[in-house]
């Protein structure tokens, strides 16, 4: 098994959907592990944000998208780190999506901190 530590990043995400930020490789089979998540508002105004996970149905798991935060209040300038110490495993075809609340521009950027580990 190979390790790879990896960094993704989204700009100027919005609010009119969802933005794929990471999907886990199905070729060859990884499974990845989110080891770090921040969103930062770029906007000169308060907003919110969102983010994501999508199961995959082709993992075998019960195939729920549930967010790890909705609607969480960003000031004009600031940043959240999301993970905070925690951990999320992620399998083969699984997605990590956010957003911001403005529909009409860009809101936030994206920073997510991940290990592949492939077979």
């Amino acid at each position: 098994m190979a390790n790879t530590f990896k960094l993704k990043t989204k700009t100027g995400i919005n609010g009119a959907a969802l933005s794929t930020v990471y999907t886990v490789p199905t070729s060859p089979s990884t499974t990845a592990v989110i080891i770090g998540l921040t969103i930062a508002n770029i906007k000169g105004a308060s907003i919110t944000g969102d983010i994501q996970i999508v199961t995959a149905a082709s993992s075998g798991e019960n195939g729920d998208d549930v967010y790890l935060v909705k609607d969480v209040p960003l000031p004009a300038g600031s940043a959240l780190e999301i993970m905070s110490g925690n951990k999320i495993i992620l399998n083969a075809g699984d997605i990590v999506k956010a957003s911001g609340s403005n529909s009409s521009g860009a809101d936030a950027d994206v920073i997510l901190s991940i290990m592949e580990i492939t077979a």
